[in-house]
């Protein structure tokens, strides 16, 4: 019988992703499965704060055991930007992240010959019967000079990470970027805790 676990996320990447990397023995739920529509607040300065803000806000709501993540693209050139403004760094209140890629290849042009280097970093906050746990993973690579590809999500066409420098992360397969992304790291750390726990 798989262990039903509430996903604070409505973005069905995430948790196909999730979903493939914590295997079989999960049965993953998203918040509206459950009814609850509203946005999740993320008013959090750091990462790790806005991530448990939303696991503490589901497990208020629902009192079951949840996880959440909150992952930022921190850009070396842009002194760390868009960091935690990662999905509303065009501004508006959606997550477009068209626009964000434009404002993001916008701003580095601006900067001709600037070091592009960057890395992803996602912080999980699992809460299991009521404790509390963290789990971090990072993906480091370069930005890409124009959009390519049209696989993954988010900022995915134009990261190049290091382990295939000749193509975007929107460019590989979903098993290759599931080896090397930030929350994959992540969530392997957290499959792997929960499997040691049993």
């Amino acid at each position: 019988m798989a262990i039903q676990i509430i996903f604070a996320t409505g973005n069905k990447g995430k948790l196909r992703e999730a979903g493939e990397i914590l295997g079989h023995n999960y049965s993953l739920v998203s918040p509206k499965d459950l009814g609850i529509t509203e946005d999740i607040p993320e008013t959090g300065s750091t990462l790790k704060e806005n991530s448990l803000q939303k696991a503490d806000y589901l497990y208020v709501r629902t009192g079951k055991n949840c996880f959440a993540d909150d992952t930022g693209l921190e850009v070396d050139a842009l002194d760390g930007a868009p960091g935690v403004y990662t999905a509303r760094y065009a501004g508006g209140e959606g997550h477009d992240f068209q626009a964000n890629m434009d404002k993001l290849l916008s701003e580095l042009a601006k900067k001709p010959g600037c070091d592009r280097s960057a890395r992803f970093v996602s912080v999980v906050t699992l809460i299991l019967d009521g404790e509390t746990y963290f789990f971090e993973g990072e993906m480091k690579g370069k930005i890409a000079m124009s959009k390519a590809g049209c696989g993954g999500f988010g900022y995915d066409p134009v990261f190049i990470a290091d382990e295939y420098p000749d193509r975007t992360v929107a460019e590989i397969t979903e098993e290759q970027k599931n080896a090397i992304s930030h929350r994959g790291k992540a969530l392997r750390a957290m499959a792997e805790f929960l499997k040691n726990r049993k």
